[in-house]
């Protein structure tokens, strides 16, 4: 027999039955029933009840374990007594009647326990991580980790791509956050950087004849904590290909994610044939270009019915052509109680609240219909009601407007609509968080389905108020709409990119554009956000230069391998689907990282370090 198992602790059944076995794992539980000891040996396979009773030679010994000790057990396969059965466990049929108990590795009192599914401090469960993944939901959704990029790498293949390793210690490059500078102790004074991103390799990829690539690939980023991505690292699913228009990366990604959405799903279903929104109409329908289309809600601008009305804060805001009124309709919300909870919401968000109208059913006499001049009903009715709007708003503007907007928004009795006014540039993100509010407020997101979406028409440049000019607002290797006569001829603020994005409930899981890979275009490009030819050929050297001798027109993506993994896996903290995360101050606080450098590490790199004074 083996030196530590026959099986593992999720391989006896009903079939062992009356055979000897071996079994290696940890105490997950230890039950004593009336002096008989029940221990759940539990390994990476599975859990098996073993059960000592005073009678057996191993009884001493077991009254000495604990929760977490290693233990080797020799014994008897045995069916569990009627009635005792566990469907829960695959080994739920069967118990080890344990004849011998050798320990392997007794364990410490334990900082946090295993069993169970207790929340502890981050800093805990971080700090001790090796006992946090011992948990089963944990330890489950590493696993399942694994097997999503396991899919995610067998449709790649599938699809024809193949898988290439760039390179980890590179050049700095402007990808939109700070690098991870790396010293070079052959080159004194000189750094690498570690890649945001394989952007230029994979292009260069494509340069040199391949046609179809791929890797799940660690990107590195300086940057400040942020909820969706783990600070320092992540993983993405990346991917570039030759001769290709967006259509073609459509047709080549959409099966692959939708395959591992609907394999990983467990039954909850997934988006078929996904919509494509241009970003102009997800920011004013959703506020957002990461839309979670769970929520039916859709925002609608209503400013003609409030231009010139008797609501004079709005009637004024929209002297100037810049601003709008958006109205969120929010179907059940037509309650005093909801109302104001909405508007005090606002008001923790530091604005300085939220109109609404909420709509009732009044009771009448009649049921005549009351229409203005154009023929058009303006109060709702039926037989023996009608539905009249309420609220200031409502009081303001009076019944007629009340009522369009009403017909507009398609809603009835016991409903409301709330409104946000301004520069939508400067309301939009506070309009669409107004809308997830709503919402959720009101039980009308279907949490239990998966709804992807492209998002397309991206712009090209943005107008960035600190630096006080145009700037790229997304990739800056895309393809702009029109290619070099647009970049000459165009207001740069009005360009759109060949650049489209993957929102899936609320989460951007993917980005990726068609490549600008015109050595003048790219040129003009950066030229427009204020970088001369040098200044292009000096820091996208190697890119530059392989336009040069025969590019092809070429395009890919990246999908964010973590935050597809957290969708499926049902969290919403991307540290439970990581095995070693780092804490929200970028510190690994299991290894000790960062640490500091020693002097004899830092003469060797002709380093001093310049602290800031405490």
């Amino acid at each position: 027999m083996h030196r530590y198992r026959s099986h593992t602790c999720g391989a006896l059944r009903a079939s062992d039955v009356g055979s000897t076995a071996r079994l290696s794992g940890w105490c997950h539980r230890i039950r004593d029933h009336g002096g008989v000891l029940f221990i759940d040996l539990r390994d990476h396979y599975g859990l098996t009840q073993v059960v000592v009773d005073p009678d057996s030679p191993a009884f001493k010994l077991a009254e000495t374990v604990r929760a977490e000790w290693v233990i080797r057990v020799d014994g008897r396969v045995r069916s569990r007594p009627a009635g005792t059965e566990n469907p829960e466990l695959p080994t739920g049929q069967v118990e080890m009647y344990a004849t011998e108990i050798e320990v392997l590795g007794p364990a410490a009192e334990l900082p946090m326990p295993v069993f169970g599914d207790v929340e502890y401090p981050e800093e805990t469960r971080l700090r001790y991580r090796f006992l946090d993944l011992r948990r089963e939901k944990l330890h489950k959704n590493i696993m399942t980790r694994g097997a999503i990029v396991d899919a995610m790498r067998a449709k790649m293949k599938g699809q024809g791509f193949f898988e290439f390793q760039t390179p980890i210690l590179t050049a700095s490059s402007p990808e939109g956050a700070r690098d991870f500078l790396v010293p070079s102790r052959l080159h004194p004074g000189k750094f690498y950087a570690l890649p945001q991103a394989p952007q230029q390799y994979k292009q260069l990829i494509m340069m040199s004849g391949f046609d179809r690539y791929f890797q799940i690939a660690p990107c590195f980023r300086d940057e400040d904590p942020r909820a969706d991505r783990l600070p320092g690292e992540f993983y993405q699913l990346d991917l570039e290909m030759s001769f290709v228009e967006q259509e073609d990366i459509f047709a080549a990604v959409e099966p692959v994610i939708t395959g591992v959405f609907e394999q990983f799903a467990e039954g909850k279903p997934v988006t078929k044939n996904w919509p494509r929104i241009p970003y102009a109409t997800s920011m004013q329908k959703y506020g957002t270009d990461k839309p979670d289309l769970r929520n039916p809600i859709e925002m609608q601008d209503v400013s003609e019915h409030f231009r010139g009305s008797g609501f004079k804060v709005f009637a004024r805001m929209l002297e100037d052509p810049k601003n709008r009124v958006w109205a969120i309709p929010g179907t059940g919300g037509g309650s005093r109680a909801f109302c104001d909870r909405m508007n005090s919401w606002a008001q923790g968000e530091g604005q300085p609240g939220l109109g609404y109208i909420m709509w009732v059913k009044v009771e009448t006499e009649h049921s005549e219909k009351e229409t203005d001049a154009e023929g058009t009903k303006i109060v709702g009715h039926g037989e023996g009601y009608s539905i009249e709007g309420r609220g200031p708003i409502a009081n303001n503007i009076g019944r007629e407007l009340t009522e369009k907007i009403r017909i507009k928004l398609g809603l009835g009795a016991g409903d409301a609509a709330f409104f946000v006014a301004g520069n939508p540039e400067k309301f939009v993100r506070f309009a669409g968080l107004a809308r997830t509010k709503v919402g959720e407020e009101l039980k009308l997101v279907d949490h239990d389905r998966f709804e992807l979406a492209w998002i397309v028409d991206f712009p090209f440049y943005e107008w960035s108020e600190e630096d006080k000019k145009v700037d790229f607002s997304h990739n800056p290797f895309s393809m702009p709409q029109g290619g070099l006569e647009a970049l000459n001829t165009q207001d740069p603020l009005t360009i759109k990119a060949f650049q489209y994005d993957i929102a899936c409930n609320g989460y951007e899981i993917a980005s990726g554009g068609i490549r600008n890979h015109r050595p003048e275009a790219m040129v003009k490009a950066f030229e427009i956000a204020g970088y001369d030819e040098a200044t292009v050929q000096e820091r996208f050297g190697g890119l530059y230069r392989a336009f040069q001798y025969g590019a092809p027109p070429h395009g890919g993506m990246a999908a964010g391998v973590d935050r597809i993994v957290m969708l499926l896996c049902g969290t919403t903290n991307l540290r439970e689907i990581s095995i070693f995360p780092m804490n929200q101050q970028a510190q690994d606080i299991l290894m000790g990282a960062p640490n500091e450098a020693s002097p004899k590490q830092l003469r060797e790199l002709h380093i001093r370090t310049n602290l800031p004074e405490k």
